[in-house]
């Protein structure tokens, strides 16, 4: 366990905006952190608890200790006739380790390569994309209780999974764990036999393109990466916090009205009747792609990234958040919600 005092946050925020923690404790192992939480100095001091500082907002310095999840490895649990099941530590990058369990022979996770952040940091948004969710690959996480000390172990249906959320981003729910838990493992069951998910336009048009109409899980990954690297910038190079704005869900009725009055709205009928609107859309629509605010600006690639053109604060880029939120709603009647924290 590493402490440090009055640390500078840029380079663990993907926005890199400049702030800093006045204490920052780096959680290597479990053991750390039981460590952290025997402290009788520390024990009862507020918490943040930061991944790879992908899906935040930094408006300011962080008051609270910063536990930085720095724990690491990777590993075949158990494999029965119906799934491998994989175990990754919080800390690992989340990229990296579906290249890794590609590697190693074990497709499923594919459909969600490129997405920023660490494994611990999946089941809290419940990560997604081109029609895979986290859920759909969850088996179980293990915890540690922040107020308690306690290790505890969840399954799917305990953790509450939702539309790009889930219990760790909530506080008054039933089992609401918002600030009190910091995640330590997951693991992931990747069924067998192994079956490729193309439901999305733009993987069908990397099929078409191709000409592979039966793609390997490495092909997916590949095509994934390609799709993400022309539409995303790389946080390396521009900061941002990939998608900003969820996509919103509306009733049927909502989504035949909006269609009446715009007809090339993109949207993705559900199996309950409803339908969920592309938010990048709704902004492009609203004429956001490449303003700015501030140093805070809409992508010009893809109209749902806002990123930093360079010394951006937290404030312009809420700033920004908020003035498109306003666009939208004043012209669609809906209300964006952002997917970043806002710290």
């Amino acid at each position: 366990m590493l402490v440090e005092k009055n640390v500078p946050l840029q380079a663990c925020n993907t926005f890199h905006i400049v702030a800093r923690a006045h204490t920052l404790v780096r959680l290597r192992s479990l053991l750390d952190l039981q460590a952290l939480l025997a402290n009788p100095d520390w024990a009862l001091a507020p918490k943040f608890v930061l991944g790879g500082g992908s899906n935040i907002v930094l408006t300011g310095d962080v008051k609270p200790m910063v536990l930085k999840v720095e724990i690491m490895g990777r590993r075949l649990v158990r494999e029965t006739a119906r799934a491998w099941v994989l175990e990754a530590g919080a800390g690992e990058n989340w990229h990296e380790f579906i290249a890794w369990s590609l590697a190693q022979g074990y497709p499923g996770l594919e459909n969600m390569a490129l997405i920023p952040g660490t494994v611990g940091a999946s089941p809290v948004q419940n990560v997604g994309a081109y029609g895979v969710e986290l859920q759909d690959r969850f088996e179980s996480l293990d915890a540690v209780d922040l107020q308690t000390g306690q290790l505890f172990t969840l399954n799917a249906a305990q953790c509450g999974f939702g539309y790009r959320d889930s219990v760790f981003k909530h506080a008054s729910k039933p089992l609401g764990l918002a600030g009190r838990a910091l995640i330590t493992a997951v693991r992931f069951a990747l069924p067998k036999p192994w079956k490729a998910v193309l439901g999305y336009a733009d993987l069908e048009k990397k099929r078409v393109q191709t000409g592979i109409n039966n793609p390997s899980a490495q092909q997916i990954f590949d095509w994934v990466c390609d799709i993400r690297r022309a539409k995303l910038p790389d946080p390396a190079l521009i900061g941002n916090a990939g998608s900003f704005f969820k996509n919103p869900t509306v009733s049927a009725e909502q989504c035949q009205d909006i269609i009446g009055r715009e007809p090339k709205i993109v949207h993705y009928l559900l199996a309950d009747g409803s339908a969920k609107l592309a938010a990048g859309w709704l902004i492009d629509a609203c004429g956001w792609r490449g303003k700015s605010v501030g140093n805070a600006g809409v992508y010009e690639k893809q109209a749902l990234v806002l990123v930093n053109r360079g010394g951006a604060t937290g404030g312009e880029v809420m700033t920004l958040a908020r003035s498109i939120q306003t666009s939208v709603y004043e012209r669609f009647g809906i209300m964006l919600e952002p997917e970043p924290v806002v710290v």
